[in-house]
């Protein structure tokens, strides 16, 4: 873990976040407490993360989301070599490896 994002306000955020019950709470709680670009910001990131896992090229991922090479890098460089958000999260939504059987 970055302990860089690690003190007590982060602590009371992902405390928070973790009280959200389903989608439509999530969407009250986010559309409150960030822009409406750093909430999409997020989702593209997350859709990176999941194409690169099922084995998308670049092209195919900035036609589909619209976001730089250098984001996708980002994603790419944090998917493989990050603190495992990115993998955690993937294996839970069931998006394997490309190559894997994906659901």
């Amino acid at each position: 873990m970055d302990m860089r994002i690690k003190d007590e306000f982060t602590d009371r955020l992902f405390d928070a976040i973790l009280l959200l019950e389903n989608r439509e709470e999530c969407y009250r709680f986010f559309e409150d407490i960030a822009t409406v670009a750093e909430i999409r910001a997020l989702g593209q990131r997350l859709e990176v993360a999941r194409m690169l896992r099922l084995g998308a090229t670049y092209d195919e991922i900035v036609e589909k989301t619209g976001v730089s090479t250098a984001t996708i890098s980002r994603v790419k460089r944090c998917l493989y070599y990050g603190a495992d958000g990115y993998s955690m999260i993937l294996d839970r939504m069931g998006i394997k490896e490309s190559g894997e059987n994906n659901a």
